[in-house]
């Protein structure tokens, strides 16, 4: 088959149809604007004020216990791994405190009680916007959100005038952090 402007090659690319039969038009959104957001950017509107009483206080709290066991892990692997290769792993050893905190973070917060440590003892959970479980990525990635936030401090000033008392890393992140239900 020739082409329509008289070219000699076949134009192949003009009958293959991923569609099933049906032309679609060209958006400018990049394939982005085919799928509608299934969760909101904003605080569900069925949590109740109780929900959020003492939040922030409670993960400063938290946030402490927490510091402490990702501390004491992460000496003890440091010192496990330098005792089992006779001091050669020291050269790689001292950027182990971020491996231990995203996978602490990761792998508690993925878990069925959707808190560390600290946050249990806190009565908190760290849930997705919808109410559903945080999944292991994005519950790691929320960890390295909020230490990355620990580097400037006045970014957690947005929890004072964001909806659910919601830090920056948790809007990003479309986590939030709630007390326990009784």
């Amino acid at each position: 088959m020739a082409r329509a402007d008289g070219g000699g090659a076949p134009n192949r690319a003009a009958h293959f149809d991923r569609n099933g039969g049906q032309e679609r038009k060209m958006s400018n959104f990049g394939g982005f604007d085919r799928w509608p957001v299934s969760t909101p950017m904003y605080l569900p509107a069925n949590l109740p004020v109780a929900a959020f009483a003492g939040v922030r206080t409670r993960r400063i709290v938290a946030f402490i216990l927490d510091f402490i066991l990702v501390s004491v892990f992460s000496v003890a692997i440091w010192f496990a791994l330098a005792v089992l290769t006779f001091g050669l792993a020291l050269f790689i050893l001292p950027p182990i405190f971020p491996f231990v905190a995203f996978f602490y973070n990761g792998l508690t917060v993925s878990g069925r009680q959707m808190a560390t440590p600290g946050m249990r003892a806190m009565d908190l959970e760290l849930r997705l916007i919808d109410g559903q479980r945080v999944p292991f990525l994005i519950a790691a990635a929320h960890a390295v959100l909020f230490y990355l936030s620990t580097l400037f401090p006045p970014i957690f000033l947005v929890s004072l005038v964001a909806d659910g008392k919601r830090c920056l890393h948790d809007i990003l992140a479309g986590v939030i952090m709630t007390r326990r239900p009784v």
